[in-house]
């Protein structure tokens, strides 16, 4: 069964399950990274997303791998660039990543235009379909934080001049549809009520934050936000970093080479979030592990069908280093969840909502 499609934008069709490259050139070589790829896109995924900072863990000597891998495939295996729909994204603030433009140290107009120059000339293309802010260029509570601390905030650059480097962008043809990451309520209305100010600004169509069955913030209060204004959820991590899998409750705490267990140590917004030391965390993995255990689901399959039952979900953005897990992936889109499923589903989130964030 082909992946299904959802129509992001007039003009953008897109699959519902959209690969994430974040793995590629870390922990997938070019050959690996080809050959998941190949099946992806046969398949029927044509939605593929990357970051200028990825992969991840994030390091001088491999910044900007993802987009190269992703360039060279779509060149060595000769697809129509209308085939595919490319998306990644500029990184915002960050004093850790100092091979980025010197930090990055914001988000205004040079940095945005020496990202997108940067990005296009590894996808060896000459625009991007959907280009994305990373994460916002002011404090918020990110990756594991949840209280807003305003003695945190520092001087950022006004969204006004986020948003004109992003419409010049977008008439120059190097861009087609923009997009936010990692973003607030707050956040997504101010960048509608500025672009409404703005003169040919672009739609902003999506919003890529995370959302699984470990966590579902998204809907507290970003999900209203989303329905009333149509901008469409691209939800990452809809496996948890894998541990929706069940793998790291397999001996010795799951395979060497799995993410957390890579990377221990090195990968401290992802272990901050996806903390298995955690008791809520684990017991309610357990819980639903049992449940996908019980209806004769995968669980990799139940976790992915229940992020493309959310009506405002676009694509799940997914990441898989190994041909099985991609597999796991795809059999996702065969599935549609019975409503006692859902039921005991949210039964287990009432009881540990949110335990990764």
């Amino acid at each position: 069964m082909a992946v299904p499609l959802f129509n992001l934008a007039p003009d953008m069709t897109v699959s519902r399950l959209c690969f994430g490259s974040m793995t590629f050139g870390e922990q997938n070589s070019l050959g690996e990274s080809f050959g998941l790829l190949d099946k992806a896109f046969d398949s029927g995924i044509n939605f593929f997303d990357s970051a200028e900072m990825y992969p991840v863990p994030q390091r001088a000597e491999t910044q900007g791998r993802s987009e190269e891998y992703l360039g060279r495939w779509i060149t060595d295996r000769k697809i129509p660039r209308d085939a595919v729909v490319l998306a990644t994204k500029v990184a915002g603030p960050s004093g850790q990543m100092a091979w980025i433009r010197g930090g990055p140290e914001c988000l205004d107009a040079k940095n945005i235009s020496e990202a997108i120059d940067n990005s296009l000339l590894r996808l060896q293309t000459d625009y991007v379909d959907l280009y994305q802010i990373h994460w916002p260029d002011r404090y918020v509570p990110m990756f594991g934080e949840i209280e807003y601390d305003p003695t945190r905030q520092y001087s950022s650059i006004p969204m006004e001049k986020q948003l004109y480097a992003l419409t010049k962008a977008v008439e120059s043809g190097k861009v087609r549809y923009i997009g936010l990451s990692n973003e607030t309520p707050y956040g997504v209305m101010k960048f509608l009520q500025v672009a409404d100010r703005i003169q040919g600004c672009p739609k902003i169509v999506s919003l890529q934050n995370s959302y699984s069955l470990l966590c579902r913030t998204f809907d507290s209060a970003l999900a209203e936000c989303c329905h009333h204004e149509s901008i469409f959820l691209l939800a990452y991590s809809p496996l948890a970093m894998g541990i929706l899998s069940g793998k790291y409750f397999m001996g010795e705490g799951g395979p060497a080479d799995a993410r957390l267990n890579l990377f221990r140590g090195r990968y401290q917004e992802g272990e901050s979030r996806y903390n298995l030391s955690s008791p809520v965390a684990r017991v309610a993995t357990r819980e639903y592990l049992q449940i996908a255990e019980k209806y004769g689901l995968h669980p990799v399959s139940m976790a992915i069908a229940f992020v493309l039952a959310h009506p405002l979900v676009a694509s799940a953005v997914f990441g898989a280093t190994k041909m099985c897990q991609l597999q796991e992936i795809l059999n996702a889109c065969q599935i549609k969840l019975r409503a006692e499923v859902i039921a005991e589903i949210n039964q287990v989130h009432s009881r540990f909502p949110n335990p990764c964030l």
